[in-house]
């Protein structure tokens, strides 16, 4: 065990260049730690980044208690039509448009303004959602538009992508060494767990007091909640300023060597989109129909009782999160996936080989625990370092668009996923059992293959990441011709920064450190 922990922990990918390889860099730079930054200016751009991806979690999660009232409302012609998968999954479409554009303008024009305009479009198609109308009250008419804002809100979602964690990865470099890790996942991955936690909480509380005379205000009430979140970060967004890696690396006025930096990053970023695929392939699908899983649950009669179930599941994802962020400042995010995702693979089978005694009313309290169990591992692993991992194993430079297409590929995974789990759990015909069992063991199965992937071909990833891989480009670059001084804005200040840079003086792990 230590030996593969050792293996994951320190060593280096089998394949393509690895974050801590041996290429001479230029030491005289001082790291991004060395500001003259109190305790909180080094954290609010963490915060104000990150806490938008607590919309995305709200608002995906929101549709699926959102999906089950209209199946209550209009039983034929919702669950008979293609609205029901459209609504679900119609998002996560428009978040690879917005995660495309929004990759690009963060690295070619500003973090800050693509995040900025980002919030704003969450926040008016989130209200415009809430208040979707069929023309002449028909209904066909209110599941198109509906269908048409989700997909306008995604692009806004998107944008939480390439600008808002990219922003926040490059903000926790200004942290000291050894809880960089946790503050990203905290402010990133933790947002969109809670968001799910918030998503069920709010819907159940709703339904409750609107009670089953009133599903259509409730439903509506439900989604017009979701522009609360836009519009309380819409200051502390204006007010950001541009993380100081970005301005010290940013090629916004300078030509793209896009030859050089696809031979440099392909192989590393077709793994991390790859795994992130296969994570967001089952973690969106088995959120949104959680409800669907919980249904045959006691005490699911009534429509409040079962989305206090979906609370009750999705209540797991925090805590898998919460230590799952603490583990990688420790093992590292590398190490921590693997670990947690061959837990959870593990965990899927034996859910899936257990569903039938595990499905009866007298043991629903181990039904939970273990289903319960299969999602913690899953938000403490792959949920917790995926995007962390793809956001510190590129430079500044290109890490918008990097990024931006391992979250799509991600998110057409969650997309595919979405669309996929009713018919996965139509292959079980009329058996309930097997309707149960079989998401469990496609899901499970592919935990093994991303963690085979992140084992062999993953580069390890220290407190220094960020910084190291900026010179390794830099270096990179300059090897092959390519003139660097172009690379900076000018209103970059080396004032901004204090001790000596060359020996690595008054910062805590100094320009030496290696990558563990």
């Amino acid at each position: 065990m230590s030996g593969l922990l050792n293996r994951l922990g320190k060593g280096s990918a089998v394949v393509g260049p690895s974050v801590e390889s041996e290429v001479p860099v230029d030491e005289s730079r001082p790291p991004l730690e060395a500001t003259n930054k109190s305790w909180l200016e080094r954290r609010t751009p963490v915060i104000a980044c990150g806490a938008g991806l607590f919309s995305d979690g709200y608002l995906n999660s929101a549709i699926g208690p959102v999906n089950t009232i209209l199946k209550t409302l209009y039983k034929t012609e919702y669950a008979n039509s293609s609205a029901q998968s459209n609504v679900s999954a119609i998002t996560f479409a428009g978040e690879v448009v917005g995660i495309g554009i929004f990759g690009y303008t963060s690295d070619h024009y500003s973090r800050k303004w693509s995040l900025f305009v980002s919030t704003i479009i969450l926040f008016v198609f989130a209200a415009l959602g809430a208040g979707a109308y069929g023309a002449g009250g028909s209904i066909s008419g209110l599941f198109a538009a509906l269908t048409a804002y989700r997909f306008l809100l995604g692009i806004g979602i998107g944008g939480e992508y390439p600008a808002g964690s990219v922003g926040c990865a490059e903000s926790t470099g200004e942290i000291e060494s050894g809880k960089r890790n946790r503050w990203f996942i905290w402010f990133t991955n933790f947002q969109i767990d809670l968001g799910f936690v918030v998503a069920y909480l709010v819907s159940m509380i709703v339904v409750l007091a609107c009670g089953d005379n009133h599903l259509h205000a409730a439903c509506r009430i439900i989604l017009g909640l979701g522009i609360i979140p836009p519009l309380s970060l819409i200051y502390m967004r204006f007010k950001l300023q541009e993380p100081e890696a970005y301005k010290r690396e940013t090629m916004a006025k300078a030509k793209m060597p896009w030859f050089l930096i696809l031979k440099f990053y392909w192989f590393r970023l077709l793994v991390v989109s790859a795994i992130w695929f296969i994570y967001d392939f089952s973690d969106f699908a088995f959120s949104i129909y959680s409800t669907t899983i919980t249904a045959n649950l006691p005490g699911s009669d009534t429509l409040w009782k079962s989305l206090g179930w979906g609370l009750l599941i999705n209540a797991f994802y925090l805590p898998g999160s919460f230590i799952g962020a603490l583990v990688s400042d420790k093992l590292g995010p590398r190490a921590t996936l693997v670990i947690f995702i061959l837990a959870q693979a593990v965990t899927g089978f034996v859910m899936a080989g257990a569903y039938e005694p595990l499905s009866k009313p007298n043991v629903v309290a181990a039904f939970c625990i273990v289903y319960g169990l299969f999602l913690t591992f899953g938000e403490a692993g792959p949920g917790d370092n995926i995007g962390l991992i793809a956001s510190k194993t590129c430079a500044t430079s290109v890490r918008g668009q990097y990024y931006a297409v391992a979250a799509a590929f991600g998110k057409i995974g969650a997309f595919v996923g979405t669309y996929l789990f009713p018919i996965i759990q139509a292959d079980g015909g009329s058996d309930v059992i097997k309707q149960g069992q079989y998401p469990f063991y496609v899901a499970s199965t592919l935990c093994f293959v991303a963690a085979g992937l992140a084992t062999f071909c993953l580069p390890a990833i220290g407190q220094e990441t960020i910084d190291l891989e900026d010179r390794r480009f830099r270096q990179y670059l300059k090897e092959h011709g390519y003139d660097t001084t172009q690379m900076g804005r000018g209103d970059y200040l080396e004032s901004d920064v204090v001790g000596d840079a060359s020996s690595g003086s008054d910062v805590k792990g100094g320009v030496d450190d290696k990558v563990a």
